[in-house]
């Protein structure tokens, strides 16, 4: 999907940012030491605004799972839906997992056909360890 709008170098910078790490879940500050690190001087306020018109575009989807995290932000294809899956949050690293999982779609499926109750599956998170936070728990 092609961001429309206006078009600045910031915001095809942090765009190219974003499709290069399509999947990942990035937050504001991640983008603004990105494209520092990439020689780029670029002011927190401007990743945000670029970051709110590329989600009102279609281009990125946000995500709040709590108010104890930032929010983050994650590249979306054209027709993409990330309404039917739950969420799992590292709580150790804050990464954020979806949650394709042939169990938890039964376990949506239960639920409602079961106790009458649909289940919000963008804000439906899990929260544990992520593999690689639970690995470096056990070596320590």
């Amino acid at each position: 999907m092609a961001a429309g709008g206006y078009k600045t170098r910031q915001k095809e910078a942090i765009l190219e940012y974003f499709t290069v790490h399509e999947g990942e879940h990035i937050t504001a500050a991640g983008v603004v030491d990105y494209l520092r690190a990439q020689g780029q001087s670029i002011a927190p306020s401007t990743v945000y605004r670029c970051l709110e018109r590329l989600e009102n575009e279609g281009v990125l989807r946000k995500y709040v799972i709590d108010e104890s995290s930032a929010a983050c932000w994650q590249y979306i294809r054209e027709h993409e839906s990330c309404e039917h899956h739950f969420h799992l949050k590292c709580t150790r690293c804050g990464r954020l997992i979806h949650a394709d999982c042939e169990f938890l779609s039964e376990l949506d499926h239960h639920i409602a056909a079961h106790h009458g109750f649909r289940v919000d599956s963008l804000k439906t998170v899990l929260y544990g360890l992520c593999a690689d936070c639970a690995a470096a728990e056990e070596e320590a």
